[in-house]
């Protein structure tokens, strides 16, 4: 090893302190055409803007699309109600992820919601094999009860709200990674100690993305609304995300198109508000000349200014003229 340094006394310069500051928010933002489709042409990033409790529109200081970001997916198996449908064939669907569409990078948790809600994989590498065992472990009593015909052994003591919940406030989203999850459900819920309302801002306020897979058959395909008002549908929506129709024999496709999906969304980039208040705050993000395109963003948590950073002498002044200002519009709702 070469070491080399300046002789004492013979600096010709002080020695410069490099500052760094905590204030670029990342926007995770869906853009599909009106009737859910892919858009074929990336968005020139000059077309974004962003507001925030209807304050003005800011310019986004640049966006980019998701790409090969690592992602931190959790996937829920509801085998209640209708989406039992698609069980049969959902390892091998989840299994075929791994290695084109989810990629070693990635992690992937997996959850069912049976008679029980337990997990049967934990922030682990997307990989085949890894994933078809897990899937394969979370449907085995469901599959038992299935072949004996014994249905009505099984008496849930959790829900999908709760289940939700339960996924969003696990320690894995803590970790790196674009959070998302993946709901394969027919979005009902009866007797959660948590509500619609909760989840929602809950996954808001994590920065959690929800998607969900509900099985529809072929010959209603083109009669299911996807805009219809329903509280799963909110979730999804309010989170970041959307739903995606299918049936037994389309699945597997259908999730390798949501896995496209998430990496084509848009990560928006802007600066911290310099007057950030705490509390829920709206956000809204607009494409110009995209009037009847779909987007939804994801919600996020920004830390506040540090008081004490702020009084520091040294610390250098942020420009107001180049951060977004917040508006007077402030969340009504709140989770019940």
């Amino acid at each position: 090893m070469l070491a080399a340094q300046d002789v004492p006394g013979q600096q010709s310069e002080p020695i410069h302190t490099l500052h760094v500051y905590t204030n670029l928010m990342q926007i995770p933002t869906l853009v599909l055409g009106p009737n859910r489709e892919r858009l074929e042409k990336p968005i020139a990033e000059n077309r974004f803007s962003v507001s925030i409790d209807d304050g003005p529109w800011f310019r986004a200081t640049h966006v980019r699309r998701e790409g090969d970001d690592p992602i931190s997916l959790s996937i829920l198996l509801d085998v209640r109600g209708d989406s039992s449908a698609l069980m049969p064939k959902i390892a091998d669907a989840i299994s075929g992820l791994a290695p084109l569409s989810l990629r070693a990078r990635d992690r992937v948790s997996i959850y069912v919601l049976d008679c029980s809600f337990s997990q049967t994989l934990e922030d682990a590498p997307a990989e085949q094999d890894g994933l078809k065992r897990a899937v394969d472990s979370a449907l085995q009593v469901w599959s038992y009860r299935r072949q004996k015909k014994h249905e009505s052994d099984c008496k849930p003591s959790s829900r999908l709200w709760d289940a939700l919940t339960s996924i969003i406030l696990d320690p894995v989203y803590h970790l790196p990674g674009r959070r998302v999850v993946l709901a394969i459900t027919d979005g009902s819920d009866k007797g959660s100690t948590s509500t619609w309302n909760y989840v929602r801002a809950l996954a808001q306020s994590a920065g959690v993305a929800i998607f969900g897979v509900v099985d529809v058959p072929p010959q209603l395909t083109g009669s299911w609304n996807r805009s219809r008002e329903d509280p799963f549908n909110s979730v999804c929506q309010l989170s970041g995300g959307t739903i995606f129709i299918t049936n037994e024999r389309d699945v597997a496709e259908t999730l390798k198109r949501f896995i496209q999906t998430v990496r084509e969304r848009y990560i928006v980039e802007l600066p911290r508000p310099l007057n950030s208040t705490p509390g829920e705050h709206g956000l809204r993000v607009k494409i110009a000349k995209s009037e009847d395109d779909f987007v939804r963003s994801a919600g996020l948590s920004v830390p506040l200014p540090d008081p004490a950073v702020l009084a520091d002498p040294t610390t250098v002044p942020s420009d107001p003229t180049l951060t977004p200002e917040l508006g007077r519009r402030k969340v009504m709702t709140k989770p019940q």
